[in-house]
């Protein structure tokens, strides 16, 4: 059974010649020695997948009784104990936990949401709730009901239930019937059937989509993004443009999450984090192209003048290669 977070784009790759025994052994050894050796620790952890990692996991508890993680944790500080921690997840428990964070504590970081519902498959949103429910004892769609509210929080809902249909299938008729429904939930009526944007939008293919916005052109000579901006508004709107971004391209609209994180006065570690680990074994060669593409620079080399130490260093090996 293929992992549902393992795509044909990543730059981590199976390790030849794996072995989780002598790989638990020469972290237990680089965390044990006399000063950490950080070198050894980034080296191993971001040149096997998370599956191997798993497995490196699963063999330091056999030896040494111990989590790696907390070993890790004790070890490390600051940003680059986050990120290390992070590879050692399973992605699902790491999603999780990001989401957790997103509705934790005062305010909601509704980027962080809109990021990762809009992002997953419905197959990883499906493992994702699980792995929340396990781990907080609270359901994924309880917590969003009790920290969002309106037409946002049903999008969310629909969004964390994972029914998106995932197939590579498209059906021309429903895409024209589809997207006179937007038009009359919206450009061509005195206020506006928020439920039916959701519903389409959240519930479609991605390719499905891009007909369905091709066919919405044709209708009412107008892009979908520039009527959802004309006739929605808060963070409902924010969610339904990335729906639209991310149906369009995905690695494009994370080269826009990494973008912002990099610029400006300070750095967001934490979606930078989220986004380098959680596509290092999806599509971050294309997040990486994408990122090129549009800002006329490499993830790498913004990446290299934003962190430093061996925050950096780790960055750098997950990003894979400079374009």
């Amino acid at each position: 059974m293929a992992s549902v977070w393992v795509g044909h784009r990543g730059t981590i790759r199976d390790y030849p010649g794996f072995s989780p025994s002598v790989d638990a052994e020469a972290i237990r050894k680089a965390i044990r020695g006399i000063g950490t050796d950080e070198k050894a620790l980034i080296n191993i952890l971001t040149e096997r997948t998370n599956a191997q990692r798993q497995l490196i996991v699963r063999e330091y508890q056999a030896a040494y009784g111990k989590e790696l993680k907390d070993d890790l944790k004790g070890d490390l500080s600051g940003h680059f104990r986050q990120l290390m921690v992070a590879l050692v997840t399973p992605p699902a428990v790491f999603d999780a936990k990001q989401l957790k964070k997103s509705m934790k504590g005062a305010g909601t970081s509704e980027r962080t949401l809109i990021e990762l519902l809009t992002t997953r498959t419905s197959r990883q949103m499906k493992e994702v709730a699980q792995a929340y429910y396990t781990v907080y004892k609270k359901s994924l769609g309880d917590d969003i009901s009790s920290e969002t509210s309106g037409d946002f929080r049903k999008a969310l809902l629909t969004l964390a239930d994972g029914r998106r249909d995932d197939s590579l299938k498209v059906d021309e008729l429903l895409a024209k019937k589809d997207a006179q429904i937007l038009y009359n939930a919206g450009e061509n009526r005195w206020g506006t059937d928020e439920d039916k944007f959701t519903e389409i939008l959240c519930l479609r293919s991605f390719p499905q989509l891009r007909l369905t916005f091709d066919e919405y052109r044709n209708i009412s000579q107008k892009d979908i993004e520039d009527s959802i901006k004309g006739e929605l508004s808060g963070h409902f709107e924010d969610l339904l443009l990335a729906i639209v971004h991310c149906a369009r391209n995905t690695p494009a609209f994370l080269a826009e999450r990494l973008h912002q994180a990099l610029k400006g006065a300070g750095t967001d570690e934490f979606t930078l984090n989220r986004i380098m680990v959680s596509r290092s074994e999806m599509d971050l060669l294309d997040v990486r192209a994408e990122f090129k593409k549009h800002y006329g620079y490499s993830l790498y080399s913004a990446i290299k003048s934003d962190t430093s130490g061996d925050y950096e260093v780790t960055l750098l090996k997950i990003c894979g290669g400079d374009d």
